[in-house]
């Protein structure tokens, strides 16, 4: 299974925008330096990272408690994505979940290690560790 995403960049980094779609054409939104560093509204890489690692866990979760006879009202799961920097450059140095459950017949100790199984098993928990490759094609 591959699933697409696009990003496009015109201008220098400080001036530039940028525009990033999915192709299922769910996300089509705008993104700039003062949208990722500033206050200006619009979206950002690592609000991007938030979302799809957020989705995915709480997927991950449900599949999880699913495998222990477990249905989940709901799952709440919000990514905290911390963008640092050193003298080494930019990098995303963590991610924190925050996940709030409703799920009847579980306890804590099962919901705990169900919720420690899922961040550990979810892909996007995995991605960095992935091989990344690349084509690139310079335009004349």
């Amino acid at each position: 299974m591959d699933r697409k995403a696009s990003a496009r960049w015109e201008g220098g980094l400080k001036d530039g925008r940028g525009k990033v779609a999915t192709e299922s054409g769910v996300l089509d939104a705008s993104y700039s330096f003062k949208k990722r560093f500033e206050d200006e509204k619009g979206t950002n890489p690592e609000e991007l990272i938030g979302a799809a690692h957020a989705s995915c866990f709480s997927m991950a979760l449900s599949m999880v408690l699913g495998e222990k006879d477990l249905t989940a009202t709901s799952i709440n799961t919000t990514a905290k994505v911390t963008l640092s920097q050193s003298d080494a450059g930019f990098d995303i140095s963590a991610i924190h979940l925050d996940v709030e459950a409703d799920i009847d017949g579980a306890d804590d100790a099962t919901f705990k290690e169900a919720a420690e199984t899922a961040k550990a098993n979810c892909p996007v928990s995995k991605v960095l560790n992935a091989e990344i490759t690349m084509s690139a094609t310079l335009k004349h």
